[in-house]
């Protein structure tokens, strides 16, 4: 009977550490995400100020 209980204590803690390293993969993907997307708007806000200057040069 009590190698059952430490059996179950044992699970909850694999358990418990599965989580806590899920959680910090998220966190981190998370914040990867996020820098990405500014990479990618602060690229495409360049190329579009790109694009109209060249199309104002044209006009001048």
């Amino acid at each position: 009977m009590d190698n059952n209980a430490q059996a179950s204590a044992e699970l909850i803690l694999l358990f418990g550490g599965i989580m806590v390293v899920v959680l910090l993969a998220v966190y981190m993907y998370k914040n990867y995400i996020q820098d990405l997307g500014s990479e990618i708007k602060s690229e495409e806000v360049s190329r579009l100020n790109n694009e109209l200057q060249e199309i104002s040069e044209l006009f001048t």
